[in-house]
């Protein structure tokens, strides 16, 4: 195929001005998921929306669809405000979404059937839309019988048959293996260069920055805690684009570099929400803390590694090493800046530490920067029975936080203080103690 350039046209499509949602909690202050995030989409354009889990990228989605209101702002679609779920928009799930009781036609035809389509041009139009999206002797087969892969086209064929202005597409591949992803993904770009696709734009939500490069006309980095557009990336490559061309690996670099920086270009410090007992703990294990740590001092990065090399050594994505990378730094194991991850002299330590000698260094560091940790210690000290019920810190966490994140920071900082042995806990009578640690 020749080299093609979609360019973006001057014709805006979608705009999304000063879009804020809360999420109000029982107690404590509302969660405020995305803040003054303003964006457009334009015609014969693909763009891609990248960050963390829990920047708001997921939701905002759902806004642009009509699926969930926000609670302030407002997204105007070919300049009509959209309220409640749109026509000219269409969404295809990373979770495919199927019926499982409907044939492959049937679950194609169901979004025209909605619209009130008759039945004769109904299930035209759902032929055609199997045809194109490469699964043609399947109409009759239900989703049980297809691969990963056929049933994610199904759900791009139900999508793309009621001809919206907009296609959404929520990690669409991610929960595909590596190949069947990009297979699907070539398709996709070959029927979308070929104009073969009856719709105008495409926003895509990711978390993998080589599929971001290689779909999109633009990348759009959210920050987090709010969620917010923290910067936007132009991407001017011919179509179909190449991983292995300089000028791909660049643009794959200045996003790490992107996602590692913060205001005035310094280092990052942790992309946590909340400070101090607050600050919410993501799901890193000790195990997943020091295989980075190991992978980090081997060989060839020997202390100092280029995210994206590390990325591709790992088989990780960035949901997957991000908050590794960021625990390594809030315990100060790891300094993460300009793309790149160094060790710091305790991180040098720890790999070369003997178990014990791993635990203790791990508890002072612990405690030294983990808020929750020194408290929950701090209260056992204190008692004279050196012991505390769980729910104690988990009613202080939720006045900042979601019961779920909450949870996930108990969970979180229990994992780490045992490890490091600086207090036990009991999972039957819910108790923090003394009882084992060193």
């Amino acid at each position: 195929m020749d080299s093609i350039m979609n360019p973006v046209q001057d014709k805006t499509l979608v705009v999304v001005d000063a879009i804020r949602k809360v999420y109000p909690k029982g107690s404590g202050e509302d969660l405020l998921v995305l803040d003054n995030v303003n964006l457009t989409l334009g015609k014969n354009e693909i763009v891609s929306f990248l960050g963390r889990s829990g920047c708001g990228k997921t939701t905002l989605l759902r806004i642009l669809a009509g699926l969930m209101p926000a609670t302030g702002g407002e997204v105007r679609i070919a300049g009509r405000s959209v309220v409640g779920p749109s026509p000219e928009v269409a969404m295809v799930f990373q979770s495919f979404a199927l019926f499982p009781w409907l044939t492959v036609l049937q679950n194609v035809e169901i979004g025209l059937e909605a619209q009130g389509v008759p039945p004769a041009e109904r299930k035209r139009r759902a032929l055609a839309a199997i045809d194109l999206i490469g699964l043609d002797g399947y109409e009759s087969a239900y989703p049980k019988e297809l691969s990963g892969g056929m049933r994610q086209r199904v759900g791009i064929a139900r999508a793309v048959v009621v001809q919206p202005t907009v296609l959404l597409m929520d990690e669409a591949f991610s929960a595909l293996d590596v190949l069947t992803a990009e297979t699907l993904r070539t398709d996709l770009m070959d029927l979308w260069i070929e104009g073969r696709l009856p719709i105008s734009a495409i926003a895509v939500v990711t978390h993998n920055i080589e599929e971001a490069v290689l779909l999109s006309d633009r990348v759009l980095v959210f920050g987090s805690n709010p969620g917010h557009v923290a910067a936007e990336i132009r991407i001017e490559l011919p179509h179909p684009r190449n991983r292995l061309d300089p000028a791909f690996r660049q643009i794959v670099e200045d996003l790490y570099s992107t996602m590692t920086e913060r205001a005035g270009g310094k280092a990052s410090q942790g992309h946590f929400f909340g400070t101090g007992l607050a600050m919410l703990l993501p799901r890193v294990s000790p195990n997943m803390i020091a295989g980075l740590l190991e992978a980090v001092a081997a060989d060839p990065h020997q202390g100092h590694a280029g995210l994206p090399e590390l990325a591709g050594d790992l088989h990780m994505e960035v949901d997957d090493l991000f908050p590794v990378a960021e625990v390594l730094q809030l315990l100060r194991f790891a300094e993460l800046g300009d793309g790149d991850i160094k060790l710091t002299e305790p991180g040098r330590q720890f790999v070369g530490f003997e178990p014990d000698a791993r635990k203790k260094l791990f508890a002072q560091q612990l405690l030294n920067y983990v808020p929750l940790a020194g408290h929950i210690r701090r209260v056992l000290d204190e008692r004279g029975t050196h012991r505390a019920p769980a729910s104690r810190f988990r009613d202080e966490l939720e006045d900042h936080m979601s019961e779920s994140f909450a949870e996930q920071t108990m969970r979180t900082v229990t994992s780490w203080g045992r490890f490091g042995e600086v207090f036990a806990y009991d999972e039957v009578s819910g108790i923090f103690s003394l009882d084992n640690p060193g």
